[in-house]
């Protein structure tokens, strides 16, 4: 499991207490689809979350109870806990503006 998250943003400079997003993104191995994922994902937090985020992925190679325990049938998969409403989007996230609209951020 790897954890990581976006340094605080300039809105928190100004006083502005912006929505964190907790992520959680789903692979398997180094498989070039989870690749690509990871990658997809991390330049949208960096682009779009700014600091507004903590992305958490995990391997269900290296921890597969955990697919077991989510119900996990598809990879990668990625889960949206916070904020609310929770969301699930599958692939390697490559289409930018469907990934936005799952994480319900409008542009």
């Amino acid at each position: 499991m790897q954890k990581l998250s976006g340094e605080k943003n300039r809105a928190k400079e100004a006083g502005v207490e912006p929505r964190e997003f907790v992520l959680c993104l789903y692979v398997i191995g180094a498989s070039p689809n989870s690749a690509r994922a990871i990658a997809n994902l991390k330049a949208i937090c960096e682009r779009y979350l700014d600091g507004r985020y903590s992305l958490e992925i995990i391997d269900v190679y290296q921890h597969p109870g955990i697919a077991r325990a989510e119900g996990i049938v598809a990879l990668p998969l990625l889960i949206k806990r916070k904020p609310d409403p929770q969301r699930k989007l599958i692939g390697d996230l490559r289409d930018t503006e469907r990934v936005l609209k799952g994480l319900g951020i409008k542009l």
